[in-house]
């Protein structure tokens, strides 16, 4: 059973994870930035945890599968199709994603992971893109 103080601790760790990697797409003047990944990785948590404490004997990884299934369709609408064939967005799509995943850890408890997984989000977000 998660206490409460627990429970704060992930939820506000899930949104200040998520917020860091939004804040880079936000600095980079990406249309999805701090609020959005906050929101999506502080859900995330909290779908992850009302799956695991709420509904005791439930299969969880039910609850998981449908965060990477509703997640999936926001990323969807992070991409667009410009002019000439060019797709943009995917890097924004990618980084909701990995929000989702971060904040689902969280709400399980895997804080290491987490952090693991911001740092290495954060560091390949700010590497300077590679043009051919």
């Amino acid at each position: 059973m998660v206490l409460g103080w627990e429970l704060a601790v992930r939820l506000l760790a899930a949104g200040v994870l998520g917020g860091l990697i939004g804040l880079q797409r936000e600095l980079a003047g990406k249309p999805a930035g701090l609020r959005t990944h906050f929101l999506v990785s502080l859900g995330c948590a909290l779908f992850t945890v009302v799956s695991l404490e709420g509904f005791p004997g439930a299969d969880p990884a039910r609850v998981a599968a449908g965060i990477v299934t509703g997640v999936g369709f926001l990323g969807a609408g992070a991409i667009i199709r410009g002019g000439e064939g060019i797709v943009v967005g995917l890097t924004t799509a990618a980084s909701i994603w990995a929000v989702a995943a971060i904040g689902l850890a969280i709400g399980a408890g895997l804080y290491l992971h987490s952090l693991v997984a911001t740092a290495l989000a954060g560091g390949v977000l700010l590497l300077p893109k590679i043009k051919g």
